[in-house]
Order: structure tokens, then sequence, then C-alpha cells
């Protein structure tokens, strides 16, 4: 939902027409973050830009939203998807029924008050009198950068916003933060590490089944169509599954599938959609379109990780076909963090090791799949929710001993996710090996053969772009350069996590 561009000014010298100056231009390269309407205001010290994506009260939910004084001001790209529950414990009175106003009064109490969201949000609020705050929700499921300059701090929904002199000061918001200019940053909450075992199979399972459910009635909140990524594999089936039970009869759900002609996860998903008897799209493209397509797709995901790429491409294609039926789909990002799906964990046989590994792959995500999930759904206007990194779901995962999330007896992973949803999906679905997006989709196969394209150097391995660490292929090489041209200025030390140069 929505795109944001912020400038707040530490000091009275910066006058409003040079903060709307500078903020405009970076507004309007979000846009695509938010086709349905563009709006700015100045407020003290602070110029607020919101461009919006209509999803929850689609007549009075414009942004910057004020609250009853007219004095402080919010926007934010997001949802709360609690704020129903809010709006009987923050101080009111609340003028509109969108979930951002929760955000707003959140602001009030600091740090205490945005603990209690629950939901994906990036927002900012101002006021008057020159008080700021920033903050950003614990998983970064929403995206949020910053950087000052000359006594003016810039925020923005993603990086190609900022002007390009700004860019080499660019640096990532931290999740579970607020700003004010008074304290600085403040933690305000963190993924909690739940130590509590269950001691019984099947009351693991219960939870996971019940956390699931609820995790996914929470993120059909929307005035709009909700719709749902399916690639055919256990997640996405999954969520799939639970979307079709708990939509109103009569309420068609829409499912998109996209691959190579003949691939693993078209004919999977097909199979899923005629079960659950969804209303199934496909986007069949060919080995042309994903070269064609590569550097949109590595400008819009602001990363040259391979892995990424790969999975972009026919995300980015997926995004693009969904966007015409619905503006929210539900994906199945997360679970293979939360219950050890990824293939290089069976070789971690330590269980506190491995315990260790999953909370901090759940806490890297927002420099990984979230930022791809974010970016490809975003460039068309489609807003992605994540129902297994709900809160709620990530403490139950903790819960359930380490053995139990190893491979079953016939070497699947997720063992357990799979046993707690016995007759939800076809068997074939439900005990279906994992793929990664980009292998099941046929695209890494396409990366593969054209991997000389994109960086036909015959001394590759020496070659270095600016700013950027080596590449560890021709492939990765080929993507950094398409990242340098369309990022220009910007440090991947600042924002790309664990891909950081020293």
């Amino acid at each position: 939902m929505c795109g944001i561009a912020v400038l707040h000014s530490t000091t009275a010298d910066t006058t409003s027409e040079a903060l709307e100056a500078l903020g405009m231009p970076m507004l309007r390269r979000l846009e695509h973050r938010g086709p349905d309407g563009i709006s700015a205001r100045t407020v003290g010290r602070t110029w607020l830009g919101h461009t919006r994506l209509s999803i929850v009260d689609l007549e009075g939910g414009d942004q910057p939203l004020g609250d009853q004084t007219s004095r402080r001001w919010v926007v934010c790209n997001g949802e709360i998807y609690n704020h129903e529950v809010l709006r009987g414990e923050f101080d009111g009175p609340f003028l509109t029924r969108s979930d951002s106003e929760a955000a707003l009064h959140s602001s009030y109490d600091g740090a205490e008050g945005v603990s209690r969201l629950r939901g994906m949000f990036a927002f900012c609020v101002a006021d008057e009198d020159g008080w700021f705050l920033a903050a950003r929700d614990r998983l970064g499921v929403k995206p949020l950068y910053w950087a000052q300059h000359d006594g003016v701090v810039a925020f923005a929904s993603e990086l190609r916003a900022f002007e390009p002199d700004w860019r080499p000061l660019v640096e990532e918001f931290p999740p579970g933060h607020i700003w004010t200019v008074a304290e600085g940053l403040v933690r305000y909450g963190e993924i909690a590490e739940e130590t509590r075992e269950y001691r019984s199979r099947d009351e693991a399972k219960d939870a996971i089944r019940t956390a699931l459910i609820a995790g996914v009635r929470r993120r059909m909140m929307a005035d709009v169509p909700v719709g749902v990524f399916l690639s055919g594999g256990l997640d996405s089936s999954l969520v799939a599954a639970i979307l079709a039970r708990e939509s109103q009869r009569g309420q068609p759900v829409h499912s998109f599938a996209a691959g190579t002609e003949g691939s693993s996860d078209l004919v999977a998903a097909r199979i899923v959609a005629e079960s659950l008897g969804l209303e199934h799209h496909e986007r069949v493209y060919t080995a042309d379109e994903v070269v064609e397509v590569l550097p949109t797709v590595v400008a819009s995901i602001e990363s040259f990780e391979p892995s990424l790429v790969r999975s972009a491409v026919p995300n980015y294609l997926l995004s693009e076909l969904a966007a015409q039926h619905v503006k929210v789909v539900l994906t199945g990002e997360g679970a293979d963090e939360l219950f050890a799906g990824y293939d290089h964990l069976r070789d971690i046989e330590d269980s506190d090791e491995l315990r260790l590994e999953l909370i901090r792959s759940v806490e890297g995500l927002h420099n990984l799949n979230l930022q791809r999930c974010d970016r490809v759904t975003m460039a068309h206007g489609l807003e992605a929710r994540v129902p297994f990194l709900d809160l709620d779901l990530i403490a139950v995962a903790q819960r359930v001993p380490i053995d139990w999330k190893l491979p079953g007896e016939e070497g699947q992973e997720k063992a357990i996710l799979r046993e707690a949803f016995t007759g939800w999906i076809p068997d074939e679905i439900l005990w279906r090996r994992k793929e990664q997006f980009g292998d099941g989709s046929g695209t890494a196969d396409v990366m593969a053969e054209r991997a000389h394209d994109l960086a036909p150097d015959d001394d590759w391995e020496q070659v270095r772009v600016p700013g950027l660490p080596p590449a560890r292929s021709r492939e990765e090489l080929g993507y950094q350069r398409v990242f340098a041209e369309r990022l220009q200025g910007i440090r991947s030390g600042r924002v790309l996590g664990r891909f950081a140069t020293a």
C-alpha cells in the first residue's frame, strides 16, 4: 500500500519551498507504488509526501492524514491489521476508517504506542511544532530508507527516490525501530525468542494450523478483492486453501501462476487451483521475454543477488498479470525460514545452531525475499501480504522442537507443517518436494543459458563494478552492471545487508 517520501529539517533555516522542491521529484519516482493518487503537505519543519494504493477506506483514507487538531499528520506505507482493536485503546477520536490512522495515534505514546501495532508498515509523523517520528515494522516487511545532508533528513520507500547526489549517503532504516530528533534511534520491538517447546506433536500441529489460519484472516482485511500467488508449492498452496475456505461464498478467489511453457510450477498450480475451485490465471513467458525484462527487474528489486533476480523475474511478470485483476495478493514468503525448508539447512546437525540460524534467517528477510516481494509487486501498484510472517505464527514456530522440523520419512522438508494441513490440498502437492521459484518456474535454466550474453567479458572474474563487491559469477556481473547503471551512486555496503563490501 503506497509509497512515502518525507523531508524533515533539523534546523529552522530550510524553507518549506526548499523542502517541497526537493521532495516532489522524490515522490514522483514512487508513483508506481500508488497509482490511485499523489499528495503532499508541509507540517512544521517537515514535508510529507504520499502516493496511494487505495485498499482500506477508499473514500476517506487519503494521506497525509491528520488528527482532530489538524496539527499532527502521518504518511504511512503498509497495513495495520489490528487497527479495529486499537481504536478502542488509543486516545481518539478516529476520523476515518483508514488503518493508517492507528499509526498516527500510536505516535502520541512513542515507542510503547508503536509496539502495539501489528502489521507491515513504514510511516512518518510530524506536527506543526517541529516534532517528528519515523517508524518501521519489526520484520521490515515494508521498506524504508533514509539519509541526512545539510540539516535535512530524507526518508523514502525505495532507493530510486533519492536524488543522485544523496544516494551515497542512503542507509536502510532498521526494522523494529523508531527515530525522533530528540532521542535518535530507539528499538521498540524485536522478534521474541520463544523457548517453551510443545510437548506433543499433535499440540504443535494444532497451534501451527490455528496460527496460519488467523494470519491469513488478518491479511484479508481490504475493501478490494484479495488474490493469491500460487506456485504450486506447499506454502502458497496452503495460503490459497485457507483463503478459499475463508472467503465469502459466491466471491471468486483469484490465483496467479507464472513460468515457462511446461514448467513444474505451472503444472502443480493448475492441480491446486482446480482442487480448490479457484479462478486461475497464468503468465506463460519465453526465454526472450526473460532476457528482455531483466534490466527492469534488477532496477525494480534494487539488488543484484542472483537468487533474488531469478525468482524476481517470474514474480515481476506474475505481478503484472495479477494487477489486472486485484490490488492485494497473499504469498508464501517466510515458511522456509520458520520450518527449515531450505536444502542447505540439512547440513546443520546441531539443534541449537539450527535454531539460531532460523532466527537469523527470519531477521534477514527484509534484505532478501521481502525486498524482492515488495518491489516486484509495487512496481505494478499491487500489494503483497505475507501471512507466514504473522508474529503469532513466528512465536508458534519457535516453540516447535527443532527435531520436528527436520525432513520426514520420505525426505521432504517442513514435515510438521505438511502434517498440520493433511486433507487441505491434494497429497501430491502436500508432499511435493521443494523447488526454488526460479527453478520451478523455469527461469533459472534461462539464466544459465544466457549468462554469457549478460557479461560477455572473457576475463569476467577480474572485472569489478565500482562500489560493488567482486562478482561471484558471470551472471552476477551482468546484474551488477544493470544495478550500477540504474541506481547510480548507491553504495552496496549500506543497503544490501550480508552482501555488503567490507
